[in-house]
């Protein structure tokens, strides 16, 4: 039934119907070629970089410096102590009695103890107060990273990579504009 109607048709009106049809479809497919064809735009970031080379980093370091600078200072002078006790004992350890020997034995497990409790907690005060930091950094450096790449019209960004061209590496904008 569908053949007779076709067939009673004026032919320029079955032809127009099928290219109506055909013309989305082409049409589509031309925009995906054109999307494939257009070359991505790839950048490089080495974040590392900006972590240890801005200024922003720079002067962090100096503050942390700054405010640990004590309290390394108190931690070295605990470990002078404690290296001279334990000298000390040692050479005393033959001529002690044995309940000086224990005792003083004891009191430099204890010294040991709160060196160690000590580093550690300095260890991870440190370690926080640099994450605090480079959280900061790395909060503008995104941002700048999204502004950059903006601008340059580029279709990714990469952060980690084996190699990667300089033609690509855009830390140095990055950099610059951190450094203002």
């Amino acid at each position: 039934m569908l053949n007779k109607t076709i067939a009673s048709l004026p032919r320029c009106l079955v032809l127009a119907a099928l290219w109506a049809g055909a013309l989305p479809a082409a049409h589509a497919q031309a925009q995906a070629a054109a999307v494939q064809a257009a070359p991505s735009r790839i950048g490089y970031v080495f974040t590392e970089r900006l972590m240890t080379e801005s200024k922003l980093a720079k002067a962090a370091d100096s503050r942390i410096q700054g405010e640990f600078s004590k309290r390394q200072k108190s931690l070295d002078d605990a470990v002078a102590r404690f290296k001279s006790a334990r000298e000390k004992f040692d050479e005393d350890a033959p001529k002690l009695a044995d309940l000086e020997r224990t005792r003083r034995t004891r009191e430099l497990l204890d010294m040991e103890k709160d060196l160690q409790r000590m580093q550690r907690e300095y260890n991870e005060d440190l370690f926080q107060r640099k994450n605090e930091e480079r959280a900061a950094i790395s909060q503008k450096a995104y941002k700048l990273i999204e502004q950059i790449a903006e601008q340059d019209h580029l279709d990714i960004v990469l952060e980690g990579a084996v190699w990667a061209s300089p033609r690509i590496d855009i830390t140095d904008k990055i950099l610059k504009q951190l450094d203002k």
